[in-house]
């Protein structure tokens, strides 16, 4: 976001906004050209009930507005100090606005409200019961569910919404009844972690798209509307819908939904390829015993495989945000314990020593700067005699552009990881050797054409012929793309 800032400059009253409250709202306001509605709007979101405990913040962000708004917009900030405002010095549209505002937001929540009449800021404590209640990462106001009461608009208007989001249901995989609606309130933490693109009115297909991807709990609740009519002041238009179609279509491809998306890149990738997975899992298996320790869990793309019908299975995680989503995922699976782990620390360890039949490592070891601290943590929490299960990229020499974007710091040689092994007091049972067919096309992705990320094509390809993988793994002679081992711990 920090490039962003030489695009507008910040404007504050006299009086600073210093008062610290423990739970706040932050409510984002892209405004332009609504010099005749903006003040009756805002003093509509500034006098607008909120649950007990909770207070807010506008953050507004003026689109170049050439009418006079941003005038009105100053004079209501020096008489309301809760008033946060700045200005695009380049008209760049909604999307970019309410992406300067998320930026500047301090809030634990984050509200998105239009500087029109068209909403209902009496309906916040609505929005916002999912979310207090712990429920809810992101709520929809849906003007097509039963709300109070709706605005008759001209019919084609209507379907051309309702088609965007039959659309946007197709493509995102998830059943909201209403993806253009403004009114959308989030965590305010998840938010920021999600890139805005868009600068039209492309953001509402983008930020629904995004969090299907990832997999937020989304909630809908009815809402009021009283939407406007072109002569009355609305600015979408058709060529808005053609665009909405193209921004579904484009990140429904791209799967750019971190802002800062390093280290994650292999975990994207294995969401695109469940038949691999389905293949790793298989070899774990019979490995595993009734209760199991896997570090790095991720998303819990493995876990959810593995978990079965054991007796306890601990995810554990140090990402926030991959923590966030195991425990979305695993919310209601009462043999499945999400906990906060740092892989490469040993001593994140210390509380299950000798708690586990079983340790899985899946593409964990190549990601840190201390791997054999990890291997001594792993050994601690293992029962004696406890098996460890690791999948690890193989062959030093290829390491390229492909494993560094995706923030691996290493390839394995099996010498070199049987040693790691040892040392950390584990006695290999078994290594074997993964996808030798991958070997080839891996080094030219990564040492010829340098790329620096893996595209949806090529992984769905390799995954519909897993099975030819598993046959090849036999004939090839060379060693496989990864291995996996199979290690006891000593005693």
């Amino acid at each position: 976001m920090a490039g962003n800032f030489a695009l507008f400059s910040a404007w504050r009253p006299p009086l600073v906004y210093t008062e610290h409250f423990q739970v706040l709202l932050s409510i984002l306001i892209p405004v332009y050209n609504e010099r005749a509605v903006v003040e009756q709007s805002l003093a509509q979101v500034l006098r607008a009930p909120l649950p007990e405990g909770l207070e807010r913040e506008l953050v507004i962000v003026d689109d170049c507005s050439t009418d006079g708004t941003w005038s009105i917009l100053q004079s209501l900030a020096e008489r309301h100090p809760c008033i946060r405002l700045f200005r695009h010095q380049v008209n760049q549209g909604k999307g970019a606005a309410v992406r300067s505002a998320i930026s500047h937001a301090e809030g634990d929540f984050c509200l998105i409200q239009d500087a029109d009449l068209e909403y209902d800021p009496n309906e916040y404590p609505l929005l916002l019961k999912p979310l207090l209640a712990g429920n809810a990462d992101a709520v929809f106001g849906s003007r097509y569910m039963a709300g109070e009461s709706r605005r008759v608009l001209p019919y084609w208007h209507t379907k051309i919404n309702q088609f965007l989001t039959f659309t946007s249901n197709v493509f995102s995989n998830i059943d909201v009844t209403d993806m253009e609606t403004c009114y959308k309130v989030f965590r305010t933490d998840l938010l920021k972690s999600i890139p805005i693109r868009s600068n039209r009115f492309g953001f509402e297909p983008e930020i629904t798209m995004k969090c299907a991807k990832r997999k937020l709990r989304i909630y809908e609740v009815p809402i009021s509307y009283h939407g406007r009519t072109y002569e009355e002041g609305k600015k979408i238009g058709w060529k808005d819908g053609m665009q909405a179609l193209g921004v579904i279509l484009k990140f429904w491809l791209i799967d750019d939904i971190y802002a800062e998306p390093k280290g994650r890149g292999a975990l994207i990738n294995l969401t695109r390829t469940p038949g691999y997975i389905t293949w790793i899992c298989r070899l774990l298996r019979p490995h595993l015993g009734d209760t199991i320790f896997e570090v790095g869990a991720g998303f819990g793309t493995f876990s959810a495989r593995l978990m079965g019908r054991r007796l306890r299975y601990v995810a554990a995680e140090s990402d926030p945000l991959h923590l966030h989503a195991l425990r979305n995922r695993f919310l209601r699976t009462p043999n499945v314990d999400v906990v906060e782990c740092r892989a490469g620390d040993a001593a994140s360890y210390e509380g299950w020593n000798g708690s586990f039949d079983s340790a899985v490592a899946i593409n964990v070891l190549e990601g840190l700067e201390h791997p054999q601290a990890a291997l001594e943590g792993l050994n601690r929490v293992l029962k004696p005699g406890g098996k460890l299960m690791l999948l690890a990229p193989q062959g030093r020499s290829l390491y390229g552009t492909v494993d560094q974007a995706m923030g691996q710091l290493r390839r394995f040689d099996r010498e070199e990881l049987l040693g790691l092994l040892s040392s950390a007091g584990f006695q290999a049972e078994s290594v074997q050797d993964i996808n030798k067919a991958g070997r080839v096309a891996w080094w030219m992705a990564s040492k010829v054409l340098r790329r620096t990320q893996l595209s949806k094509l090529p992984l769905k390809i390799f995954d519909k012929n897993v099975w030819l993988w598993r046959i090849l793994d036999v004939l090839l002679p060379w060693p496989g793309l990864s291995m996996i081992v199979v290690a006891r711990k000593a005693g």
